[in-house]
Protein backbone atom coordinates (compact mmCIF):
# COMPACT_ATOMS: atom_id res chain seq x y z
CA UNK A 1 0.00 0.00 0.00
CA UNK A 2 1.46 3.38 -1.00
CA UNK A 3 1.79 6.31 1.41
CA UNK A 4 -1.09 8.02 -0.40
CA UNK A 5 -3.31 4.98 0.06
CA UNK A 6 -2.30 4.75 3.72
CA UNK A 7 -3.37 8.37 4.17
CA UNK A 8 -6.72 7.69 2.51
CA UNK A 9 -7.26 4.56 4.61
CA UNK A 10 -6.52 6.55 7.76
CA UNK A 11 -8.85 9.44 6.96
CA UNK A 12 -11.72 7.64 5.22
CA UNK A 13 -11.44 3.97 6.10
CA UNK A 14 -11.34 1.11 3.64
CA UNK A 15 -14.62 0.31 1.85
CA UNK A 16 -15.78 -3.22 1.07
CA UNK A 17 -14.12 -4.43 -2.13
CA UNK A 18 -15.27 -8.07 -1.91
CA UNK A 19 -18.78 -9.19 -0.96
CA UNK A 20 -18.61 -11.93 1.66
CA UNK A 21 -20.58 -13.39 4.57
CA UNK A 22 -20.16 -10.29 6.71
CA UNK A 23 -21.77 -8.06 4.09
CA UNK A 24 -24.54 -10.61 3.52
CA UNK A 25 -25.35 -10.61 7.22
CA UNK A 26 -25.48 -6.83 7.45
CA UNK A 27 -27.61 -6.58 4.32
CA UNK A 28 -30.12 -8.95 5.90
CA UNK A 29 -30.12 -6.84 9.07
CA UNK A 30 -30.96 -3.79 6.93
CA UNK A 31 -33.78 -5.62 5.16
CA UNK A 32 -35.21 -7.01 8.40
CA UNK A 33 -35.49 -3.56 10.01
CA UNK A 34 -36.65 -1.41 7.09
CA UNK A 35 -39.33 -3.43 5.29
CA UNK A 36 -40.79 -2.04 2.08
CA UNK A 37 -38.73 1.14 2.30
CA UNK A 38 -36.01 -0.65 0.34
CA UNK A 39 -38.35 -0.50 -2.67
CA UNK A 40 -38.62 3.29 -2.49
CA UNK A 41 -36.00 6.03 -2.71
CA UNK A 42 -32.81 4.81 -1.05
CA UNK A 43 -29.58 6.67 -0.25
CA UNK A 44 -26.31 5.10 0.76
CA UNK A 45 -24.51 7.96 2.48
CA UNK A 46 -20.83 7.15 2.03
CA UNK A 47 -21.01 4.39 -0.56
CA UNK A 48 -17.31 3.70 -1.12
CA UNK A 49 -16.97 1.73 -4.35
CA UNK A 50 -20.70 1.03 -4.40
CA UNK A 51 -21.12 -2.56 -3.26
CA UNK A 52 -24.19 -1.91 -1.07
CA UNK A 53 -25.64 0.35 -3.77
CA UNK A 54 -25.52 -2.59 -6.19
CA UNK A 55 -27.04 -5.05 -3.73
CA UNK A 56 -29.82 -2.71 -2.59
CA UNK A 57 -30.71 -1.87 -6.21
CA UNK A 58 -31.78 -5.48 -6.72
CA UNK A 59 -34.89 -4.89 -4.58
CA UNK A 60 -36.48 -2.48 -7.02
CA UNK A 61 -35.96 0.93 -5.42
CA UNK A 62 -34.13 3.91 -6.84
CA UNK A 63 -30.78 3.76 -5.06
CA UNK A 64 -28.40 6.73 -4.96
CA UNK A 65 -24.86 6.48 -3.64
CA UNK A 66 -23.13 9.52 -2.16
CA UNK A 67 -19.34 9.42 -1.80
CA UNK A 68 -16.94 12.14 -0.71
CA UNK A 69 -13.83 10.57 -2.26
CA UNK A 70 -13.89 11.26 -6.00
CA UNK A 71 -11.87 8.19 -7.05
CA UNK A 72 -14.03 5.79 -5.08
CA UNK A 73 -17.17 7.47 -6.35
CA UNK A 74 -15.93 7.15 -9.93
CA UNK A 75 -15.33 3.43 -9.39
CA UNK A 76 -18.84 3.04 -7.95
CA UNK A 77 -20.24 4.84 -11.00
CA UNK A 78 -18.88 2.17 -13.34
CA UNK A 79 -21.54 -0.22 -11.99
CA UNK A 80 -24.25 2.13 -10.68
CA UNK A 81 -25.59 5.16 -12.58
CA UNK A 82 -26.74 7.23 -9.59
CA UNK A 83 -23.54 8.22 -7.75
CA UNK A 84 -23.08 11.72 -6.30
CA UNK A 85 -19.79 13.26 -5.18
CA UNK A 86 -20.51 15.33 -2.04
CA UNK A 87 -19.93 15.58 1.70
CA UNK A 88 -22.25 14.00 4.23
CA UNK A 89 -22.55 17.26 6.17
CA UNK A 90 -24.10 18.96 3.12
CA UNK A 91 -26.40 16.48 1.42
CA UNK A 92 -27.43 17.90 -1.99
CA UNK A 93 -30.99 16.60 -1.75
CA UNK A 94 -34.36 18.16 -0.90
CA UNK A 95 -35.85 17.83 2.56
CA UNK A 96 -38.01 14.70 3.01
CA UNK A 97 -36.87 12.99 -0.18
CA UNK A 98 -35.74 9.48 0.90
CA UNK A 99 -37.50 6.45 2.34
CA UNK A 100 -34.31 4.75 3.52
CA UNK A 101 -30.77 5.90 4.24
CA UNK A 102 -27.81 3.60 4.93
CA UNK A 103 -24.69 4.93 6.63
CA UNK A 104 -22.29 1.99 6.84
CA UNK A 105 -19.18 2.70 8.93
CA UNK A 106 -19.04 6.31 7.71
CA UNK A 107 -20.01 8.85 10.39
CA UNK A 108 -16.77 8.19 12.27
CA UNK A 109 -14.84 9.65 9.34
CA UNK A 110 -16.72 12.90 8.70
CA UNK A 111 -15.58 16.23 10.08
CA UNK A 112 -18.80 16.85 12.00
CA UNK A 113 -20.77 13.72 12.80
CA UNK A 114 -23.64 15.55 14.50
CA UNK A 115 -24.21 17.69 11.38
CA UNK A 116 -24.01 14.59 9.18
CA UNK A 117 -26.66 12.80 11.25
CA UNK A 118 -28.87 15.89 11.28
CA UNK A 119 -28.63 16.04 7.48
CA UNK A 120 -29.68 12.42 7.16
CA UNK A 121 -32.74 13.06 9.30
CA UNK A 122 -33.54 16.17 7.26
CA UNK A 123 -33.69 14.31 3.94
CA UNK A 124 -35.70 11.39 5.33
CA UNK A 125 -39.40 11.35 4.61
CA UNK A 126 -41.70 11.11 7.64
CA UNK A 127 -41.79 7.40 8.39
CA UNK A 128 -38.48 6.91 6.58
CA UNK A 129 -35.67 5.07 8.35
CA UNK A 130 -31.92 5.55 8.66
CA UNK A 131 -29.64 2.57 9.31
CA UNK A 132 -26.30 3.39 10.90
CA UNK A 133 -23.33 1.14 11.57
CA UNK A 134 -20.35 2.74 13.32
CA UNK A 135 -17.46 1.70 15.62
CA UNK A 136 -18.13 0.70 19.20
CA UNK A 137 -15.71 2.03 21.80
CA UNK A 138 -16.10 -1.17 23.79
CA UNK A 139 -14.47 -3.27 21.06
CA UNK A 140 -10.98 -4.27 22.26
CA UNK A 141 -9.27 -3.33 18.97
CA UNK A 142 -8.98 -0.07 17.07
CA UNK A 143 -9.55 -1.31 13.52
CA UNK A 144 -8.46 1.89 11.73
CA UNK A 145 -4.83 1.88 12.81
CA UNK A 146 -3.03 4.50 14.90
CA UNK A 147 -0.48 7.29 14.69
CA UNK A 148 2.64 6.92 16.77
CA UNK A 149 5.38 9.56 16.77
CA UNK A 150 4.04 11.04 13.57
CA UNK A 151 3.86 7.78 11.64
CA UNK A 152 0.66 5.93 10.72
CA UNK A 153 0.42 2.21 11.52
CA UNK A 154 -2.34 0.41 9.60
CA UNK A 155 -4.34 -2.49 11.05
CA UNK A 156 -6.01 -3.68 14.25
CA UNK A 157 -4.41 -2.25 17.40
CA UNK A 158 -5.38 -3.82 20.75
CA UNK A 159 -6.81 -1.93 23.73
CA UNK A 160 -6.52 1.53 22.15
CA UNK A 161 -10.24 2.21 22.49
CA UNK A 162 -10.15 1.35 26.19
CA UNK A 163 -7.69 4.10 26.99
CA UNK A 164 -8.87 7.40 28.50
CA UNK A 165 -10.45 9.42 25.72
CA UNK A 166 -7.70 12.04 25.47
CA UNK A 167 -5.04 9.34 25.04
CA UNK A 168 -7.12 7.31 22.64
CA UNK A 169 -7.82 10.37 20.48
CA UNK A 170 -4.11 11.22 20.32
CA UNK A 171 -3.37 7.77 18.94
CA UNK A 172 -6.37 7.75 16.58
CA UNK A 173 -7.20 11.38 15.78
CA UNK A 174 -8.33 10.39 12.28
CA UNK A 175 -11.39 8.38 13.33
CA UNK A 176 -14.09 8.66 15.97
CA UNK A 177 -15.39 5.86 18.17
CA UNK A 178 -18.69 5.74 20.02
CA UNK A 179 -20.00 4.70 23.40
CA UNK A 180 -23.77 4.26 23.82
CA UNK A 181 -23.85 7.74 25.39
CA UNK A 182 -22.04 9.15 22.34
CA UNK A 183 -24.63 7.56 20.07
CA UNK A 184 -27.52 9.08 22.00
CA UNK A 185 -25.89 12.51 21.77
CA UNK A 186 -25.80 12.25 17.97
CA UNK A 187 -29.60 12.07 17.86
CA UNK A 188 -30.58 14.31 20.76
CA UNK A 189 -33.47 16.68 19.97
CA UNK A 190 -33.91 15.27 16.46
CA UNK A 191 -37.40 14.19 15.30
CA UNK A 192 -36.77 10.46 15.41
CA UNK A 193 -37.85 7.36 17.26
CA UNK A 194 -35.43 4.49 17.82
CA UNK A 195 -36.37 1.20 16.14
CA UNK A 196 -33.18 -0.78 16.85
CA UNK A 197 -30.28 0.00 19.17
CA UNK A 198 -27.68 -2.70 19.71
CA UNK A 199 -24.06 -3.73 19.19
CA UNK A 200 -22.93 -6.48 16.81
CA UNK A 201 -19.77 -8.47 16.31
CA UNK A 202 -18.09 -8.89 12.95
CA UNK A 203 -18.14 -11.86 10.56
CA UNK A 204 -14.35 -12.37 10.71
CA UNK A 205 -14.17 -13.52 7.11
CA UNK A 206 -10.38 -13.03 6.95
CA UNK A 207 -9.88 -15.28 9.98
CA UNK A 208 -12.18 -17.92 8.50
CA UNK A 209 -10.30 -17.77 5.18
CA UNK A 210 -7.08 -18.48 7.06
CA UNK A 211 -8.17 -20.93 9.76
CA UNK A 212 -11.32 -22.50 8.34
CA UNK A 213 -13.35 -24.40 10.94
CA UNK A 214 -11.72 -22.70 13.93
CA UNK A 215 -12.57 -19.33 12.44
CA UNK A 216 -16.20 -20.33 11.96
CA UNK A 217 -16.36 -21.49 15.59
CA UNK A 218 -14.98 -18.13 16.72
CA UNK A 219 -17.53 -16.24 14.62
CA UNK A 220 -20.43 -18.32 15.92
CA UNK A 221 -19.33 -17.89 19.54
CA UNK A 222 -18.89 -14.12 19.27
CA UNK A 223 -22.17 -13.61 17.46
CA UNK A 224 -23.94 -15.59 20.20
CA UNK A 225 -22.65 -12.97 22.63
CA UNK A 226 -24.87 -10.42 20.88
CA UNK A 227 -27.75 -11.96 22.87
CA UNK A 228 -25.99 -11.31 26.18
CA UNK A 229 -24.71 -8.25 28.07
CA UNK A 230 -21.27 -9.02 26.60
CA UNK A 231 -22.45 -7.49 23.34
CA UNK A 232 -20.95 -4.27 24.78
CA UNK A 233 -17.63 -5.69 23.49
CA UNK A 234 -18.92 -5.93 19.92
CA UNK A 235 -17.41 -4.39 16.82
CA UNK A 236 -20.11 -1.95 15.71
CA UNK A 237 -23.18 -0.11 16.86
CA UNK A 238 -26.25 -0.98 14.81
CA UNK A 239 -28.92 1.71 15.07
CA UNK A 240 -32.12 2.09 13.10
CA UNK A 241 -34.12 5.29 13.57
CA UNK A 242 -37.40 6.45 12.07
CA UNK A 243 -38.30 10.03 11.32
CA UNK A 244 -41.48 11.14 13.09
Amino acid sequence: MTNRNFDKAALRGEPSYVWRAGQDRRLQMILDTTGERVRGRVLENGCGVGMYVEKLSAFGGKVVGLEFDFERGAEAHTNSPHIVNAAGEHLPFPTESYDLILSHEVVEHVQDDRVAVTEMVRVLKPGGRAVIFCPNRGYPFETHGIYWRGKYYFGNKPLVNWLPRRWRDKLAPHVKVYSPKDMRKLFINLPISTIEQTVVFGAYDNIIARYGFLGRVLRAALQLLERTPLRVLGLSHFWVVEKI
